[in-house]
């Protein structure tokens, strides 16, 4: 029947599968480590590069509304000098403007009233 030869045999096969499969996927671990290691070195200038883009990008954001918040003032503060000097140079014209503004707007705000309580 069978021999313990025999039964070795197999044996013997079977562990030279499994050494070889563990040889395989050491192999195949090993190549991939190695591939990911190249990908790290090759992604991390371009990660790099990209970083420095959006940090520059961030900061000529922040200096472009520092500049326009600055004309702004500048522009808003031009404005009330103009106003205060047209209201020392004209003080019956200034008055009689600002009452003028001042009518037309009640009148809006009476007209919208009248026209709320119509609906």
């Amino acid at each position: 029947m069978f021999t313990t030869k025999s039964l070795e045999q197999p044996s013997k096969l079977t562990n030279l599968a499994i050494k070889s499969t563990q040889r395989m996927a050491s192999e195949a671990l090993e190549n991939l480590a190695d591939a990911l290691m190249d990908l790290r070195q090759q992604a991390a200038p371009l990660l790099n590069r990209t970083s420095d883009h959006v940090s520059a990008f961030a900061h000529h954001g922040i200096n472009s509304v520092r500049d326009t918040s600055r004309q702004l003032r500048n522009k808003t503060q031009r404005a009330s000098d103009h106003t205060l000097n047209y209201i020392q140079d004209e003080p019956v014209k200034s008055i009689l403007i600002a009452a003028a503004v001042g009518a037309v707007f009640v009148s809006l705000v009476s007209l919208i009233s009248h026209l709320r309580d119509g609906d």
